[in-house]
């Protein structure tokens, strides 16, 4: 069915759940690192919600239906992939693990699920777009028409044939977590920095050296047309706050000059979903940012519903929460098309690169193909409306 070659990391041999990539990711990389990826905003409240919201939710399987014949692939935008499951973007992935954008355009190739290459990412959206898969493009956005324009000229160059924007982030979220676990942007070198890279000898040769001396100090590649700072540099917070202007005249520009696939992500509201169909969006992504951004925020998976009454034909996905192939399978039972993971495929690249990639997308696989016999399910289109309860 899909790719189940053995883990070629010895560290991965004891890695039964993507929980399990959280603990070790906790001892592999320095404090502030592992504090940038794994907290969220103010107090967690999201980050909790966002796990709480699947909990409540409980299924009710049938017996003796024969399900021999079950596979897992579905179809979007005239694609099959092998999984209902996805790569969330993610930001400063290189700065974790060796090339992770690499890591994961590689291991979402060869098992054939997509990936969403982040617009804050360290590693040149060409780069990853040239290991094939046909990656999508994560913009945020820079702050002015002729910008905006000229990035997007950029990626439809690049080959990319669907573009997310994501809607849900005007300032940045109160992260308090990253300043007591002492991470920052722009990244601030320190005693205490150097402490904990010493600390951590195989993320400091592994990532950090092997970085710098192969490829030199990382810079933020993929926010403009033109290559943007070093995460070193002082501008990098401006570059990246900018956008408490955006308004929905932006989304018609982009979708007025996009000719590709037009997905907007960070939707949380059944009316926002209904400007963002009317202006011509090819899909939405209900995602509350993994709760990094407005705390207290709707988890995606209550959202789903209403939003997909409001949306009709058009694709609704989701991100936020998911660690389990359960999880993939209750968000597709209320309605979502796919299903995005972020924190858990950026712990597997940092402890096992694209080796550790292909292991986290090959648990869920095998959770959700063990999940559907255990459900009575033979394919993941219509699913029967009594599967949940709760």
């Amino acid at each position: 069915m899909w790719d189940r070659e053995a883990p070629k990391c010895r560290r991965l041999e004891s890695i039964l759940a993507l929980d399990d990539f959280e603990d070790a990711a906790r001892s592999h990389l320095p404090r502030p690192l592992f504090g940038y990826i794994a907290g969220a905003a103010e107090t967690n409240q999201s980050l909790r919600g966002n796990r709480d919201a699947f909990a409540r939710l409980n299924f009710v399987p049938r017996v003796l239906m024969n399900v021999s014949s079950r596979n897992q692939q579905v179809d979007l935008f005239g694609q099959t992939y092998s999984s209902p499951i996805g790569i969330a973007p993610m930001g400063l992935g290189a700065l974790l693990a060796y090339r992770a954008d690499l890591s994961f355009a590689r291991a979402a190739r060869a098992l054939g699920v997509p990936l969403v290459v982040s617009g804050s990412g360290l590693i040149k959206l060409e780069d990853v777009a040239a290991e094939g898969g046909a990656p999508w493009f994560q913009a945020y956005l820079p702050g002015e028409k002729e910008g905006i324009l000229a990035l997007l000229d950029r990626v439809e160059r690049a080959g990319y044939q669907t573009l997310v924007v994501t809607v849900d982030v005007p300032v940045a979220g109160n992260r308090e977590n990253n300043i007591r676990a002492g991470f920052s942007t722009p990244v601030r070198p320190s005693v205490s920095l150097a402490c904990q890279g010493l600390l951590h000898p195989r993320w400091l040769l592994g990532t950090a050296l092997r970085t710098l001396l192969r490829h030199g100090m990382p810079h933020f590649e993929n926010s403009y047309a033109t290559r943007g700072a070093p995460i070193l540099a002082r501008r990098v917070l401006r570059d990246f706050s900018n956008r408490d202007h955006f308004d929905w005249s932006h989304l018609a520009l982009i979708r007025e000059r996009w000719h590709g696939r037009l997905v907007v992500k960070g939707i949380l509201h059944p009316g926002d979903a209904v400007k963002c169909c009317a202006l011509g969006a090819d899909a939405i992504i209900v995602s509350n940012h993994g709760g990094r951004q407005l705390d207290g925020a709707l988890s995606p998976l209550r959202a789903l519903p209403g939003i997909i009454a409001a949306c009709g034909a058009v694709p609704v996905l989701m991100d936020s929460g998911v660690r389990r192939g359960s999880d993939v399978l209750k968000a597709l039972a209320l309605g979502a098309r796919m299903v995005f993971i972020g924190r858990p495929f950026m712990y597997a690249a940092a402890i096992g690169e694209e080796a550790g990639v292909r292991h986290a997308i090959r648990i869920l696989m095998d959770e959700i193909d063990r999940d559907m016999a255990l459900l009575g399910l033979i394919s993941l289109t219509n699913l029967p409306s009594d599967l949940l309860e709760g």
